[in-house]
């Protein structure tokens, strides 16, 4: 059993998100005694975003390439090859301005790869990560899951995209909204999404 631990958070200890898949990797721990938990941490080793030399790089020779591009290319290999050996991964996703972090998008774009992870045929885009689950702990200021505001989800709804692109369709939220609208409703929403991950009792986790 490989877990892979993925944080986006960009503020240190007083990050909801952190907190909460900190939480479920020690139930993973508790309930998995034998997994093995790959960490990675999108703030303190952030990840470059992508280049038109980057991407040009799969069709040159390595003795024509930079040492830093190289460098970028095998930390890019490193990455995906991280999240390929995964048999799950915990993404902690903070909603920044309705969207994900930079630094979560950059992973993103990293293990989004033509022929790795997903490629094109006859019938169109396959996903070739089947077979994963992928337990996403989204954090949100205001409350975005119903209502008016729903409209501007392009967190949730994209991450469920880009994973269903990638083959992956055994997704699954534990969400903690309203952490902004005072200490009342953010402690409300921290403890309803800690009784979500308690309550998941042992983790259903791809194997």
């Amino acid at each position: 059993m490989n877990v892979l631990h993925i944080d986006s958070g960009i503020l240190g200890d007083h990050s909801v998100s952190r907190r909460l898949t900190a939480a479920i990797a020690a139930q993973v721990r508790a309930d998995q005694p034998d997994a093995t938990i790959t960490y990675r941490d999108l703030v303190a080793d952030a990840l470059p975003h992508l280049t038109g030399a980057h991407l040009m790089a799969a069709n040159a020779k390595p003795e024509e390439l930079d040492s830093k591009v190289a460098d970028d290319v095998a930390t890019s290999a490193a990455v995906l090859e991280e999240f390929l050996a995964a048999d799950t991964v915990i993404v902690g996703a903070p909603m920044y301005n309705f969207s994900l972090p930079s630094q979560l998008k950059a992973w993103i774009d990293r293990i989004a790869v033509a022929g790795k992870t997903f490629r094109y045929g006859e019938n169109g885009a396959e996903g070739l990560a089947k077979g994963k689950k992928v337990i996403v702990v989204s954090t949100r200021g205001g409350h975005y899951s119903s209502g008016p505001a729903a409209i501007m989800d392009h967190q949730e709804s994209y991450l469920t995209a880009v994973f269903g692109f990638l083959g992956i369709t055994d997704v699954e939220f534990v969400r903690a909204e309203g952490l902004n609208l005072g200490d009342v409703s953010k402690a409300s929403a921290i403890s309803e999404a800690e009784r979500n991950i308690t309550g998941l009792g042992k983790l259903q986790l791809a194997s």
